[in-house]
């Protein structure tokens, strides 16, 4: 049994190094995190308030409707799951804020929210995650989106060094003329640093994450 326990942190530990982009980190560590993707652009920081609750300011812009969405938004870790090989889990989150028209936008500043969930599961060679969000406002009006990835690291890095991961996102956007996406990226991270690139082949848009975490 003490074998078994020594293993699972073991693997915590190792897998907490992969952990960089998820939405909750460590009690009271703050992460910045940049994403654009086929759709849009947001710069989002969070604190987390324990190891269930991160709390933080989000600003995106939609490019395709034109419009600048500015929330508060919590996360909560609603489960987490510890295999002798793996480890998944479940988040939910929401958030509320003012969303307003800009460029060929010409609408006024109105209320918004939104709400979703994200899970993943992963080792040290394989990955997979899911993401579905919905919003509305008055200004956003009524969106869904969904997004899955799976992918694989080419090699298994030690701690400290630079990891790799290559994969593909899948995303459904109903109210976008190109209703389904497919976007090859590459993940390299190490420590608190987080870079992924990729580029969507059915919109001909760049994908650039960036995640820092302090």
């Amino acid at each position: 049994m003490a074998v078994r326990t020594a293993a699972l942190c073991a693997l915590a530990l190792a897998l907490a190094g992969q952990a960089t982009a998820r939405p909750v980190s460590y009690e009271g560590g703050w992460t910045l995190i940049e994403e654009t993707d086929r759709q849009g652009t947001s710069l989002w920081v969070h604190y987390t308030l324990n190891p269930e609750l991160s709390l933080g300011l989000r600003s995106e812009w939609d490019r395709q409707n034109d419009v600048v969405l500015n929330t508060v938004q919590a996360t909560w870790l609603v489960n987490r799951w510890f295999g002798e090989n793996y480890q998944a889990n479940v988040y939910a989150f929401g958030g509320a804020g003012l969303a307003n028209g800009v460029g060929n936008n010409p609408a006024d500043p109105g209320p918004a929210a939104y709400a979703g969930v994200f899970a993943d599961w992963e080792t040290r060679r394989w990955f997979t995650s899911y993401q579905a969000r919905y919003s509305d406002g008055t200004t956003v009006n009524d969106q869904f989106m969904q997004a899955g990835r799976m992918g694989f690291a080419p090699y298994v890095a030690n701690t400290g060094a630079i990891h790799t991961w290559l994969m593909v996102e899948v995303d459904h956007r109903p109210d976008n003329p190109e209703e389904l996406g497919i976007t090859p990226l590459v993940r390299l991270f190490k420590g608190g640093a987080l870079l992924e690139l990729g580029w969507s082949v059915t919109d001909d848009q760049p994908l650039v994450n960036f995640t820092y975490r302090f």
